[in-house]
C-alpha cells in the first residue's frame, strides 16, 4: 500500500480533503496516522489512524469513515497568537492587508498566528518535501511511503531526486534507512549508491 503525501482523500461518502503529512513511529518504523486537511469550512487538519485507511495509490487515499466522522477526529494543528510590534509603523492600520496571519490591534501592535502541530508522543511528522540525507549530504525529498497493509510497517521510502521538470523517484528499502528525525530521513547509503542503476526507479 502506497501512502502519498499531498494526495486527494475520499471518505465513505465522497471526496473530503487532502493528505498533508504522515505520522511515523521512528522506532517501530511504522506509519501510525495520516493527516487529512478537510476541503471545506476552516480546512481543519485531522489525525486519522491508519486503521481508517482502506486503500491508497500514489494519487488517492480512501478512508472507511464518513466526512462527519472525519470532522470528529482529533485536530492536528493548534493555532496560538503572539503579540508583536507592528513593522513599518508609519502606515495606517487600514493599510495592513495581511489578515488572517497578522492582525493589527490599532495600538502599534499585531497578533500573529503560530501553528503548533499536535504530534503524538514519541512520534514524528513527515511532510512532503521533508529532506532525505545520504551519508554525504542532502540527496532529495520525501515523496511517499510504501507500507505493508497487514501491519502498516514501512517497507520502502520513495525519494524524489532532481527538480520538478526533471525529477526521478527512487524506491529505497526500509533497511537502508538509518534513522528518522523531525522532517528528515537519514539513509545508510551515500550519493554514489543512489546513482543510475543502483536502486529501483519508479515511473509515474
Amino acid at each position: 500500500m502506497e501512502i502519498p503525501i499531498n494526495a486527494e482523500v475520499s471518505c465513505a461518502d465522497g471526496v473530503c480533503g487532502d493528505t498533508t503529512c504522515v505520522i511515523v513511529d521512528p522506532i517501530g518504523e511504522q506509519i501510525t496516522h495520516v493527516v487529512v486537511q478537510e476541503n471545506r469550512g476552516d480546512y481543519t487538519e485531522h489525525l486519522v489512524p491508519m486503521a481508517e485507511v482502506t486503500e491508497a495509490t500514489p494519487r488517492e487515499v480512501r478512508l472507511r469513515c464518513t466526512q462527519a466522522e472525519l470532522a470528529a477526529l482529533p485536530n492536528f494543528v493548534e493555532r496560538r497568537f503572539k503579540r508583536e510590534p507592528l513593522p513599518f509603523i508609519g502606515y495606517p492600520t487600514e493599510h495592513y492587508m495581511v489578515w488572517p496571519y497578522v492582525l493589527p490591534d490599532g495600538n502599534g501592535m499585531m497578533l500573529t498566528t503560530i501553528r503548533h502541530e499536535l504530534i503524538p508522543a514519541n512520534e514524528l511528522a513527515l511532510h512532503r518535501g521533508s529532506w532525505v540525507m545520504a551519508t554525504d549530504g542532502h540527496v532529495g525529498e520525501v515523496d511517499e511511503f510504501i507500507v505493508d497493509p497487514a501491519d502498516k510497517h514501512i517497507t520502502h521510502l520513495i525519494l524524489r531526486k532532481g527538480h520538478f521538470w526533471g525529477h526521478q523517484d527512487v524506491s529505497i528499502p526500509v533497511d537502508q534507512i538509518d534513522r528518522i528525525e523531525a522532517d528528515t530521513v537519514y539513509l545508510k547509503l551515500d550519493k554514489h549508491a543512489l546513482g543510475p542503476g543502483s536502486t529501483e526507479r519508479r515511473a509515474r
